[in-house]
C-alpha cells in the first residue's frame, strides 16, 4: 500500500470549493488502496477564527473514514490588513516545518496551491531525489492577486513571482485545474509533467423528478462565498429584479453589507438564507430554476468548481465571470453566459429566461454531460497512472 501525504490550507469541516477538492482527492485515492495522511490547520476557514472544537489545540491528529488527518496550529484571520493575513500564512508554514522535523514524511507528496507561501514551504523543506513532489494548482498566484488588485507590480510581486516559479520547478508532477493554468506553467517550464485535473465533485447525480412551476418569476440562486472576488453584494444592488427573484446561501466578507441591502430594500425579491451545510444546500438547490455564477473581475487560470457541481446536480447556469468557464458553459450547453462585468448585459440575458427554456428535459441533459464528461472516478483513475 502506498503511502501519501497530501498538504492542504483547507480541510472538512471547513466549507468551500477548495475543501471539498482536497477532501474528494483525498478520499478518493484512499479508496483506491492508498495510505492517506492529511497535513492541514486547525479548522478555521472563513469565519478567520478556529473552530470552537478545536481552539486551545496546538495539534489535533484524528482518523476518519482510514484518512490520517493532522490540524496544526495556525494564527487564524481574514483581516483585510495585509500584514495579519501574512502573519497567517507563516504562522502555518512554521507549523509545517515543525510537522516536518518530528515526523516520517511518505515519498509521494500532494502539495496545494495557493497559498504560495505554504506550498513553498512544502517544497523547499521536502525537495529531494528520493521524494516525487505533485504541486496541485487551483489559482494562479500572484497573477490572481494583481488582477483582483491585491497586488502592485513592485518589489513585493516580483519576490511572489520568483516563490512561484520556484515551486514549478521543483515539482515532479503538476495538476492544473484548467487549461490556462498549464499554459502558463508550460510558458515558464516547457517540459514539467503536468495534468489536467479538474475540480469534479464526487456525490450521488439526484433524481430530478419534480414538477417545475410553469408560471410566476424566475426562482435564481447564489451559493457560495461571499467573497470580494464574487462581488455578491454589488450583484444585489445591479439585478433588474422585475422577472426573477435571488435567493443567497453562503457566508464571507460580504455577508453584513448584503443583509444590510436586503433591510433597506424590503420591496426587493431578495432572500439570504445565511450558511448551511453541503448536504442540505444540494437538496435546496434542486428547487431553484437557475443558479448564477458571478466574478467581480475575469481571474486568469480560474475556473469555478460550481460549474461540475452544478452540472452534476442538473441546475442550469448563468455565468457572468468570464475566462475559460465561460467556454465550457457554451461548449457543453449548461446555460446562459453574459458579458462580465457588463450588468445591462446581464440583466438583457435574465430578461430573456422563461420557464420553458428552463424545462425539466434540459435539467435532464445537463446531468448527462455531467455523468459523460465530468466523471470523477474516470479523472482519478488517470491521475493514479502518473502517481
Amino acid at each position: 500500500m502506498k503511502d501519501i501525504l497530501i498538504i492542504t490550507n483547507y480541510f472538512p469541516p471547513e466549507t468551500g470549493a477548495a475543501s471539498n477538492r482536497i477532501f474528494h482527492l483525498a478520499e478518493g485515492l484512499q479508496k483506491h488502496d492508498f495510505n492517506i495522511s492529511v497535513c492541514t490547520p486547525l479548522p478555521n476557514y472563513p469565519r478567520g477564527s478556529v473552530f470552537e472544537a478545536y481552539r486551545g489545540r496546538f495539534k489535533d491528529t484524528s482518523t476518519q473514514n482510514n484518512i490520517t488527518i493532522h490540524r496544526l496550529w495556525i494564527y487564524a484571520s481574514n483581516s483585510k490588513n495585509k500584514l495579519l493575513r501574512l502573519i497567517a500564512m507563516l504562522s502555518y508554514s512554521f507549523s509545517l516545518i515543525w510537522f516536518f522535523m518530528w515526523h516520517n514524511i511518505p515519498k509521494t507528496i500532494i502539495v496545494q496551491s495557493p497559498p504560495l507561501l505554504v506550498a513553498f514551504t512544502s517544497m523547499f523543506f521536502l525537495r529531494s531525489k528520493k521524494r516525487k513532489l505533485i504541486l496541485n494548482i487551483s489559482d494562479l498566484w500572484p497573477i490572481a492577486g494583481l488582477e483582483l488588485g491585491a497586488f502592485k507590480k513592485n518589489f513585493s510581486y516580483k519576490l511572489l513571482e520568483k516563490i512561484e516559479a520556484f515551486n514549478y520547478k521543483h515539482a515532479d508532477l503538476v495538476l492544473g485545474q484548467s487549461e490556462e493554468i498549464l499554459e502558463h506553467i508550460k510558458s515558464l517550464y516547457p517540459e514539467k509533467d503536468s495534468f489536467l485535473y479538474r475540480n469534479f465533485p464526487d456525490f450521488p447525480v439526484p433524481e430530478l423528478n419534480r414538477n417545475l412551476s410553469k408560471e410566476g418569476k424566475i426562482k435564481m440562486v447564489y451559493a457560495g462565498l461571499l467573497g470580494i472576488a464574487q462581488g455578491v453584494f454589488k450583484l444585489c444592488k445591479e439585478l433588474d429584479y422585475s422577472n426573477i427573484e435571488f435567493h443567497i446561501y453562503g457566508a464571507g466578507a460580504e455577508q453584513a453589507k448584503i443583509e444590510s441591502f436586503i433591510l433597506e430594500n424590503p420591496d426587493l425579491d431578495l432572500v439570504y438564507h445565511g450558511e448551511v451545510s453541503r448536504v442540505k444546500l444540494h437538496k435546496a438547490l434542486l428547487d431553484y430554476d437557475i443558479t448564477i455564477i458571478p466574478l467581480l473581475n475575469r481571474i486568469y487560470g480560474s475556473v469555478p468548481s460550481k460549474i461540475f457541481e452544478y452540472t452534476r446536480l442538473g441546475i442550469p447556469m448563468l455565468y457572468f465571470g468570464g475566462g475559460e468557464g465561460e467556454k465550457i458553459i457554451e461548449d457543453y450547453n449548461l446555460g446562459w453566459i453574459a458579458e462580465s462585468g457588463n450588468y445591462n448585459t446581464l440583466n438583457k440575458v435574465i430578461s430573456t429566461l422563461d420557464h420553458k427554456n428552463l424545462s425539466l428535459n434540459f435539467r435532464k441533459s445537463i446531468q448527462e454531460t455531467a455523468k459523460v464528461h465530468f466523471d470523477f472516478d474516470n479523472q482519478l483513475s488517470q491521475l493514479i497512472k502518473r502517481l
